[in-house]
């Protein structure tokens, strides 16, 4: 790093000007007022020679105004205090009949705790640091006025901006002067005067014993000093700014407002204590915090609430959200649905540099979830009760997307209640969010269904109207592909992380309380799982090629089980799908369909590769045609993953209620009594007879779910002789 050079540019300087320093006989004041000397300035050194305290007198200012000389600058001292302001400026108008700076800087401590600030005590600190600076301001007003120039600073505090124990009265007194600079910024305007406010923390006779040696020794006031003379030199446009500076640093100080939240519904309606503590997260909300200029743009969007309530516009039935996104969510959204580096397609989704790099397409759920989570639009649309979190079950989730979406952006999402449906059980609230990139235009569309329990029975419409999305049926007919997918022990864990905070999938108390055993896994992670799996199935993994997805949420999944994603290739580019947990057979994603602006298609997984243990299910297929009567007597249905390389290769059905045998997974929406997972080999051994049933059991080289007792059954349909 270059080390910066006063030639490096054209040198600031401030010939012929005056500058008036208060408390300037040691400390920050002394280094300002050397360096405006140093700089051609006509200098007014003012210091009324006390201690920190305000007690004492000394002849500090004569000892700076005698450097400033001797390097052949000048200056003049000036005794008076800040409360007397008047008589300080007349020192600089009797000497050089004029004054183009001042700087607030004089003054003192008197630190004590709250309840021991005496009066004194307060008033001193307020007539130094506040009043002072007011005064001395005032009299050098007119001055200023008259010539059309001016430049002023304030002096505040860390003190003052964020408060500070034992300062009760000095922090109160500093962000006063922000106050005041703000006043006199706007009013000097037109003039041409100017005023700024410096907060330092520089070591001095104030700071020392109270900062660490180690950070007293680097806060060298000389280091704040031209960040103060830039701001005073004519070159400098800034008015109103608070500039922190320490250390060699600085940077602007803003006080911002967030984006508030509306407390009634209308123009007529009180606001209530319960409804503030039930919105209160939104009115503290401060992720849109902006920063307001003036007054008057506090006033104007104060009209523009009024303006809305007058005319009828709910704000509780419309709610609008900024959602900033880059590859690292993009990235933590893939993790939280399952990619992984050990899937070599799926590094274009967990690598930002990888030439295809994109999002999936799921990911833009959440500009619509967020939105509405973050909002009380449930709530406003169900105002015959009250509820919480544990009454909140997601029902239903549509997205679309009309273009294809950056891989970082910015997109405005406006979320609005598009139905309520009394399911008497229950209400179903149905909102739907749009989501628009920088330019205005429409990239995606979400519509989300919360089941609230117990919220029903309140006479309400029993369907929802014909703009809601419906769901899709399965066909009946075996599924034209199926993949198996696991999920772990940490996924809830990682993918709430993209923003669904919801206890109930990672604290057990309060999922407890929900009725569930353990944490569950977020529906909209089931979701992506599925999704994805689909279109890496019939759509090349290309996220380009996804148009819309629809799924209802029937049941719960527990971390570390298994997906099995049953697809089933439709007219139209429409990819039907349902999921279900393998270890339970239980159905959790239903009625579920993934439209593609363009289906390719990938081989059936269940029936690309050929097993040694094909022969035998071959032979028991043989064994129950021969034998219907005896294999219905087994009344169970067993489903067979066979396993190659660790990865389940092919599923074979033994449906002995109907005395079928097939390849693939259960037909006709049915489940598996039995589910055994067992490696390709071992299979050849069992048949065999080389190895025992309960031997592969009790080693882990059979795994059974379900109804285990039933598998025994199984034994004389197993053993195979000729078709090895």
């Amino acid at each position: 790093m270059v080390a910066p050079k006063e030639n490096a540019s054209k040198q600031l300087r401030y010939d012929g000007r005056v500058v008036v320093v208060t408390g300037a006989g040691a400390g920050l004041g002394r280094e300002y007022a050397l360096l405006f000397a140093s700089r051609g300035a006509k200098v007014v050194v003012n210091d009324l020679g006390g201690n920190f305290h305000g007690q004492g007198k000394s002849n500090a200012a004569d000892k700076v105004v005698e450097e400033i000389r001797a390097a052949g600058g000048v200056a003049v001292p000036d005794y008076n205090s800040v409360v007397e302001g008047d008589k300080i400026v007349q020192t600089a108008l009797e000497n050089f009949g004029r004054i183009d700076v001042l700087v607030n800087n004089a003054g003192i401590l008197r630190d004590r705790s709250l309840a021991r600030i005496s009066d004194e005590d307060w008033n001193l600190i307020h007539d130094v640091h506040l009043k002072g600076s007011f005064l001395t301001t005032r009299a050098a007003w007119p001055v200023m006025k008259k010539q059309n120039y001016g430049r002023i600073i304030m002096t505040s505090s860390n003190s003052g901006v964020y408060g500070n124990f034992g300062q009760a009265n000095y922090s109160a007194a500093k962000l006063g002067l922000v106050g005041l600079a703000n006043t006199v910024a706007i009013e000097g305007a037109k003039n041409n005067i100017q005023c700024n406010v410096i907060v330092p923390t520089a070591a001095s006779r104030m700071t020392e014993g109270i900062l660490p040696e180690i950070l007293f020794n680097e806060l060298k006031p000389k280091l704040i000093a031209p960040v103060v003379a830039y701001l005073c030199h004519e070159s400098c446009e800034d008015t109103g700014a608070i500039i922190e500076s320490a250390a060699g640093w600085a940077t602007k100080v803003h006080f911002v407002r967030g984006r508030g939240c509306v407390l009634r519904t209308s123009i007529d309606e009180d606001v209530s204590p319960e409804y503030v503590q039930q919105v209160w997260n939104r009115v503290t909300d401060m992720s849109e915090a902006k920063r307001l200029n003036a007054i008057g743009e506090a006033s104007l969007s104060l009209v523009g609430v009024l303006e809305k309530l007058r005319d009828g516009q709910n704000n509780e039935n419309s709610v609008t959200e900024t959602f900033r996104y880059g590859f690292k969510d993009a990235i933590l959204y893939a993790l939280g649905v399952g990619a992984s580096v050990t899937d070599p397609t799926d590094l274009k989704f967990l690598y930002e540099n990888n030439p295809e790099f994109a999002v999936l397409p799921t990911f833009f759920i959440l500009p619509g979830l967020l939105a509405v989570m973050g909002s009380s639009l449930t709530a406003s649309a169900i105002k015959h009760t009250t509820f919480d979190l544990t009454n909140i079950l997601h029902g239903e989730q549509y997205i679309e997307l009309f273009e294809a979406p950056a891989t970082e952006g910015v997109l405005t999402t406006t979320s609005t209640v598009l139905d309520v449906v009394d399911k008497k059980s229950g209400a179903l609230v149905i909102t739907q969010s749009d989501s628009y990139d920088e330019q205005g235009t429409l990239v995606a569309r979400n519509q989300s269904s919360t089941f609230v329990v117990g919220a029903g029975n309140f006479n309400g419409k029993t369907k929802a109207g014909p703009e809601v999305k419906p769901l899709v049926p399965n066909p009946k007919r075996s599924p034209d592909a199926s993949v198996e997918v696991p999920t772990h022990q940490n996924q809830a864990a990682v993918y709430r992380l993209s923003g669904d905070l919801n206890p109930m999938h990672i604290d057990p108390s309060f999922s407890a309380i929900a009725g569930y055993k353990v944490p569950i896994l977020h529906g909209l992670c089931t979701m992506g799982v599925s999704v994805k799996a689909v279109l890496k199935q019939f759509g090349g993994d290309d996220p380009s090629l996804f148009r819309a997805a629809k799924v209802r949420f029937s049941k719960p999944v527990l971390p570390g089980q298994t997906l099995r994603v049953d697809m089933w290739k439709e007219p139209n580019n429409r990819v039907c799908f349902r999921t279900v947990v393998v270890e339970t057979s239980t159905e959790v994603l239903s009625g579920a369909y993934v439209d593609f602006k363009q289906i390719v298609i990938k081989p059936n997984m269940t029936a690309a590769v050929d097993l040694q243990s094909d022969a035998v299910f071959a032979g028991i297929k043989d064994r129950v045609a021969e034998n219907e009567a005896k294999a219905k007597a087994i009344n169970a249905v067993f489903l067979y993953k066979i396993t190659s390389g660790g990865k389940v290769a092919k599923e074979w059905v033994l449906d002995l209620k109907n005395a079928k045998v097939y390849e693939g997974p259960v037909q006709g929406g049915g489940k598996a009594d039995t589910t055994m997972t067992i490696a390709d080999g071992d299979m050849i051994e069992l048949a065999l007879g080389k190895l025992q049933p309960q031997t592969a059991f009790m080693k882990g080289k059979l795994k059974i779910a379900g109804n285990i007792m039933l598998a025994q059954k199984l034994a004389p349909l197993l053993k195979t002789e000729a078709k090895l």
